[in-house]
């Protein structure tokens, strides 16, 4: 035995020094506290092992866990439902409207209890449920349901200004005279069921219709269709923000969000604070269902590692949040950088008692380190951490750890998280670049998505040969994994012989709450200076900052 353990010795230390790729693994069950990548490549490794469960099987593992714990409130309804109450007919209602596996059915509108049932009922049945952003107008919606072949769509009646009910009025001029389920439209082919979650209208189901459509042979239908699904199954098409052209829908299986869930939920810790707490985790979820931060991180998480999520308001209310973080004593918070903002302008935030408050995920877009610390600080979230991701990834990459200390948390996007792996290349060679240089970010693993739905020519166009998925964000890795986003490639800016990033000038200005100086490199200093009243946004409220360039364009007469 002691000769095979010196042997083995010897081999490691030859295999380190001839393969060094070796070292690209990291263990990050934990924080990595040792050194170890000598090229920005990264794979994360984990003890814990991928999952091999559907999404309807996991919530039904998770109830017969905790059937008596609180799944989701909402607080504005007054919704309150364990998770035993939470296992709804939905599914079998569906069945019976006549949906089948593998159809698409598109959920519109705002962060409502229906939505969630929806999420899970598709998910149940093998129907391709479609996010549909409850900000879309007329031709936007055409054109998402139109990609896809949405067969159903579930909706309210109407939201603040958006009339849902009369914008598929527009686009099925038949549907007041049509019966429920056989509406025909020209403009929208496929589409032939409308289910409205708050009223009944000519040519609709309404929610009690479908609760109350599932007969004894329907359940019977909906086991058995459950017997065939499989966890690599396309269960979700999340349409991207359209910055740069119009939307893609990003089709997702089982397997990409009920693991990225589930890595979520581990990186967090909400598996051993739910095991050893006296008290359940509950998260304060301000962020839209439709988007991949409300529906994976939100949603799935919820049915995967039982913890109870808090739904301050339908719509966006920065007040409502801190209310709901108070009275329903809430332990975590998600938002957009945004949504910390606007928390943190609050005028009687100090009034609230948000103590209960020991940890946040700052995602959804690039967050200036000055307001992670302002965070941290103003609102004593001393445990926020930030994470990053694409909708095509499902969406979560990069993520921090709750004890992360403070340059991680504000100057990085997180660690690589388990069974992912990463890579920083020349965007012209493709070659792996040192560790510290900037390139693109790319991405490989269990998390990337099947496709682009039924668009070939799109999906090629962001994979290289070997799977792997272009971000088209410039990265630096560090020697722990730890990541670090620059700006994306499209909105780089040649001066001078010297790549400018819009993102390394927000971020500064963010150091000072009236921006009155700033001393950058005199490269980087912008030649002109516009004020505008507002920002062209895309429909998600990011900055189309190409047609930012063409107003200021026009503007100048450049």
């Amino acid at each position: 035995m002691g000769d095979l353990g010196t042997f083995n010795n010897c081999l490691i230390n030859v295999n380190s020094s001839v393969f060094p790729s070796f070292l690209s693994a990291i263990h990050v069950d934990g924080p990595p506290n040792v050194p170890t990548l000598t090229t920005s490549y990264a794979h994360g490794v984990s003890s814990e092992s991928l999952q091999s469960l559907t999404v309807g099987k996991a919530l039904r593992l998770t109830t017969e866990r905790y059937p008596d714990r609180e799944a989701v409130v909402f607080v504005q309804s007054g919704i309150r439902k364990t998770f035993a109450q939470f296992q709804n007919d939905a599914a079998a209602g569906l069945v019976a409207l006549g949906l089948k596996k593998g159809d698409r059915l598109g959920m519109w509108g705002p962060n409502t209890y229906e939505w969630v049932v929806i999420q899970y009922a598709t998910a149940k049945a093998g129907i391709i449920m479609v996010s549909v952003n409850p900000a879309y107008q007329l031709q936007e919606l055409e054109y998402a349901l139109r990609k896809v072949q949405c067969k159903a769509i579930v909706c309210p009646t109407q939201f603040k200004t958006q009339k849902y009910c009369d914008m598929l009025r527009q686009l099925c001029p038949g549907m007041d005279t049509a019966s429920p389920g056989g509406i025909k439209s020209s403009r929208l082919p496929d589409l032939s069921t409308v289910i409205l979650t708050d009223s009944k209208q000519p040519g609709t189901f309404s929610w009690t219709d479908l609760m109350e459509a599932g007969s004894s042979d329907h359940f019977n239908q909906l086991q058995d269709i459950q017997k065939t699904l499989s966890f690599d199954d396309p269960i979700n098409i999340q349409f991207t923000s359209g910055t740069t052209g119009s939307p893609k829908g990003a089709a997702l299986s089982h397997h990409n969000i009920v693991n990225n869930a589930y890595f979520i939920g581990l990186r967090m810790g909400y598996q051993w604070r739910v095991s050893t707490c006296l008290k359940n985790v509950r998260v304060c979820v301000p962020v839209p269902f439709y988007h991949c931060f409300g529906s994976v991180g939100g949603g799935i998480v919820m049915g995967l590692h039982g913890i109870t999520m808090v739904f301050p308001s339908t719509g966006y209310d920065g007040r409502a949040n801190l209310e709901a973080m108070q009275n329903e004593k809430c332990t975590f918070v998600y938002g957009t950088p945004t949504m910390y903002i606007d928390m943190l302008g609050q005028p009687d935030l100090a009034k609230f008692d948000i103590s209960s408050v020991q940890t946040g995920i700052v995602a959804g877009s690039p967050c200036p380190p000055e307001v992670m610390r302002k965070v941290i600080k103003v609102m004593g979230i001393k445990e926020l951490t930030i994470g990053y991701g694409t909708t095509e990834n499902s969406p979560v990459t990069f993520c921090g750890f709750p004890v992360d200390n403070l340059e991680r948390k504000t100057e990085t996007v997180g660690c690589i998280v388990p069974h992912t792996e990463a890579k920083v290349v020349n965007p012209t060679t493709g070659f792996t670049v040192p560790l510290g240089t900037q390139g693109e970010l790319l991405i490989r693993g269990y998390c990337v998505m099947l496709e682009y739905w039924q668009d070939e020519a799109k999906t090629r166009e962001c994979f290289t040969k070997d799977r792997w998925y272009k971000t088209g964000d410039i990265a630096t890795l560090d020697e722990f994994g730890y990541c670090k986003i620059v700006g994306r490639i499209k909105d780089m800016v040649i001066r001078g012989g010297e790549n400018i990033y819009p993102a390394e000038i927000e971020q500064f200005l963010h150091t000072h709450p009236k921006i009155q100086e700033a001393q950058i490199s005199h490269y980087k200093i912008p030649r002109y200076i516009t004020f505008v009243e507002s920002y062209p946004l895309t429909v998600s409220g990011k900055i189309q900052k190409h047609k930012l360039r063409e107003q200021t364009e026009k503007q100048l007469g450049l």
